[in-house]
């Protein structure tokens, strides 16, 4: 059914008089007899009766007119839903309990008024796709990795240096510092089964181990954090990497000990991208958010691979 033509219908019922209604919807009277004859002939009845003081209901009309009050009603809402900045902001983050996640909690509490749907995709090259397809508003990624370009409609900015944390058991031979330098790392293995060769962390870690030598393993089933860290805590020749702000619990008895890494701090590169052409009010608000939330930290003091220090910016 025609929205206009019922929107229409509604206009000279109100208004009894066609008239009327053609000036209230800025329409000529003739197009208002049109759209009407239309209806009348799509639905098989009349909706008016003509007379000389001007269009009365028939009671097929009548029958007719709260139906398409509710439909106009319903057409309404569905505008409002899609209209920029009325429908929630979607925003991917790579994980629950990551650095990505604490930047939108932060966001959330800077602007309460703004409705949010956070959501977890896996690989780059699906949340790419999500944001142009309009799926989703934004997603925080890793960009400009070896052979992972962003389509000329994708816009991106870095918002995170995040610095790189050695976990480590009690056992372990450094668990008693205080901070390790990367070259303290070289011979110790790292174990990180959670990286997926092609992801940009993927490229990220190679990059890190190919500057420094270090010993990166992702043997084995990454059963998720929590079988990590068991694994941590019972293993004296093992540690992890984990970003700064990366939130986890542990039970009291394993120990664990968080350890900054220094001289140079790898530091993991969180970047936002997002379809140039969105129109999303809440998405402004981010980028604004964002942009203020980064800590200052000195080049010399830290490390990223180069492709990591190219993204584009706003």
């Amino acid at each position: 059914m025609d929205i206009e033509a019922v929107r229409t219908f509604a206009a000279v019922a109100d208004a009894g008089q066609f008239q009327e209604a053609a000036a209230n919807l800025s329409i000529t009277q003739q197009a208002v007899s049109r759209r009407i004859s239309v209806l009348e002939k799509n639905l098989g009845v009349r909706l008016f009766t003509r007379t000389p003081r001007g269009a009365q209901l028939t009671i097929d009309g009548q029958a007719l007119l709260p139906h398409a009050r509710e439909l106009l009603r319903v057409a309404e809402r569905a505008v409002a839903s899609v209209r920029a900045g009325r429908r929630p902001l979607r925003v991917d983050v790579l994980a629950s309990r990551g650095a990505q996640s604490g930047l939108m909690r932060g966001f959330h509490r800077a602007h309460p008024e703004i409705e949010l749907d956070v959501l977890m995709l896996f690989e780059i090259e699906t949340a790419v796709a999500a944001i142009r397809s309009g799926a989703i508003d934004a997603s925080f990624r890793a960009v400009a990795a070896p052979g992972q370009p962003l389509p000329e409609d994708i816009e991106s900015v870095p918002v995170l240096d995040e610095p790189l944390q050695l976990l480590t058991g009690p056992a372990h031979a450094l668990a008693g510092a205080k901070s390790v330098t990367v070259a303290q790392l070289a011979g110790h293995r790292i174990w990180m089964p959670g990286i997926v060769p092609g992801t940009e962390w993927g490229a990220y870690y190679d990059a890190l181990v190919a500057e420094f030598g270090l010993t990166i393993e992702a043997t084995g089933p990454n059963f998720g954090s929590d079988a990590l860290l068991d694994t941590i805590a019972d293993t004296p020749a093992l540690a992890t990497f984990m970003g700064e702000q990366t939130r986890l619990i542990w039970p009291a008895g394993h120990e664990l000990r968080r350890i900054p890494v220094t001289d140079p701090t790898p530091v993991y590169p969180h970047s936002l991208i997002w379809r140039r052409d969105n129109p999303h009010q809440g998405l402004a608000a981010l980028r604004s958010y964002l942009g203020s939330a980064q800590p200052h930290r000195s080049d010399s003091e830290t490390w990223k691979p180069a492709w990591a220090k190219h993204s584009r910016g706003m």
